[in-house]
C-alpha cells in the first residue's frame, strides 16, 4: 500500500533511524484541523500530532497533506500519534490568510502543480501569473489547466493568451463533463506521480478530480446563475489515488493567494521581462525613466504590455517586502536603491526643463 502512495527505496533508507525508535511510516492523505487521516501499510487510520512534536515544531514543520510522517501506532481504537515529518522534496507555501504575516504550507511532496482556472468568467491573466509564480517557487513542474472549455467559443485564442504569459509551462484546455482534453492531462499523471491542484473557488477542481478518478470522490456544487461559477464545496485537503496509479491532491479554493517570498520564482514567471532588463544600460535600472531602458523600449514598440509589466512590479514588491521583514540589511539596500532612482528621475526632469 505504501508503494502505491509513493513510498520509495530512498525513503525507506532515510526512515531507518526512525524505524529503530519503533515508529512506522505513513503518508498524510486528509488533513482536518486537529486530526489527520494517514495511509499506512495496513490501510487508512487516524492520527494526531504528539504533544512534544507539536510544541517543538516550527509553523512550517507541522504535517500537511502529502507529507511522509513517522507514527506511533496504537492498537484497537486508540489514536495513533505523529512524532516526525520526513524532509520534503517540494512544498507549496503561501502567506497565511488574515493580517498576520506568516507562512503557511498547503501541500507537500508533489511533482506537478496543476494551476486550474476557468475559461468562463473566472479567466484572468494576471491571476494566472500570480499562481505561476507560486508554482515555480515549489520546485515542481507547473501545468496550466483551463477548465470549462465547453462553455466558450474562443478556446484557441485564450490558450494563446495564456501561453504568452506562461513561459515554460504547458497550457491545456479541457472540459471535465465532456471529457475533452482529459487524455492530454493524463500524460502528466503517470504512475507514482503526485500532482497538486491549485485554483480559485468554483473553477471546477472537484469536478475534474471526479472525472479523473472515474467516480464521485469529491462533492460538487451547483453553478451560480449570476456569474457562472460553481459553489465552493471542497472543505479540506485530500490526496486521491487515481486508477492509473497517479495521486492527485485536491485543495479548497482560495479567495486570494498571498505569495510568500516570490524571489527567483517571480523572475522565472517573467523571464521575458528579466531578459529585457539585462539589456538595459544601467544595472539598477528601475524601468521607469532611465535612458537606455530596454523594458520601456519594449513597451513603446508593443512587444510588452503595460499590464504584464505592472504585474511583474507588483509581485516583485511583495517579494521585496517579505525580504525586508526577514533581513534588515535588505531593507537598507532597498531604501538606497529607491533614493538613487528618485535622484535619477529628478535629474531627468531638470534636463527636460532646461532643454
Amino acid at each position: 500500500m505504501l508503494t502505491s502512495y509513493g513510498w520509495t527505496q530512498a525513503l525507506d533508507r532515510d526512515f531507518a533511524p526512525l524505524a529503530q525508535e519503533g515508529l512506522t511510516p505513513a503518508r498524510v492523505v486528509i488533513q482536518h484541523r486537529a486530526r489527520f487521516v494517514l495511509m499506512g501499510e495496513g490501510g487508512e487510520f487516524s492520527a494526531e500530532t504528539a504533544g512534544r512534536f507539536l510544541h517543538n515544531a516550527s509553523t512550517t514543520g507541522l504535517p500537511v497533506v502529502g507529507d511522509w510522517v513517522a507514527v506511533a501506532r496504537q492498537a484497537g481504537e486508540g489514536v495513533s500519534t505523529i512524532h516526525a515529518v520526513m524532509p520534503r522534496t517540494s512544498q507549496f507555501v503561501r502567506k497565511a490568510a488574515g493580517v498576520v504575516d506568516k507562512p503557511q504550507v498547503v501541500a507537500a511532496n508533489f511533482d506537478v502543480v496543476l494551476l486550474t482556472t476557468g475559461l468562463d468568467t473566472d479567466f484572468n491573466l494576471r491571476r494566472i501569473e500570480r499562481y505561476l509564480t507560486a508554482a515555480w517557487g515549489t520546485g515542481a513542474q507547473p501545468v496550466v489547466v483551463l477548465t470549462k472549455a465547453d462553455l466558450v467559443d474562443d478556446v484557441a485564442e485564450k490558450v494563446a493568451e495564456v501561453e504568452a504569459v506562461a513561459l515554460g509551462a504547458p497550457v491545456l484546455a479541457l472540459s471535465a463533463p465532456t471529457g475533452q482534453g482529459l487524455e492530454a492531462l493524463r500524460a502528466y499523471l503517470t504512475p507514482g506521480t503526485t500532482a497538486v491542484m491549485l485554483g480559485m473557488s468554483g473553477v471546477g477542481k472537484s469536478t475534474l478530480v471526479n472525472a479523473l478518478a472515474g467516480e464521485a470522490r469529491q462533492a460538487v456544487g451547483e453553478v451560480r446563475a449570476t456569474d457562472g461559477r460553481g459553489r465552493h464545496t471542497t472543505t479540506h485537503r485530500e490526496l486521491v489515488l487515481l486508477p492509473g496509479g497517479a495521486l492527485i491532491l485536491d485543495t479548497p479554493g482560495m479567495r486570494e493567494l498571498g505569495l510568500w517570498d516570490p524571489g527567483e520564482a517571480n523572475a522565472q514567471t517573467f523571464e521575458d521581462i528579466e531578459a529585457l532588463a539585462r539589456q538595459c544600460r544601467f544595472r539598477d535600472c528601475g524601468h521607469v525613466a532611465e535612458p537606455g531602458c530596454a523594458v520601456q523600449a519594449a513597451l513603446k514598440s508593443g512587444e510588452l504590455s503595460i499590464e504584464r509589466l505592472e504585474s511583474y512590479r507588483k509581485l516583485g514588491r511583495e517579494g521585496a517586502f517579505i525580504e525586508r521583514k526577514e533581513d534588515p540589511a535588505a531593507a537598507i539596500a532597498h531604501r538606497k536603491l529607491w533614493a538613487n532612482r528618485a535622484k535619477t528621475e529628478r535629474r531627468r526632469r531638470r534636463a527636460e526643463e532646461e532643454g
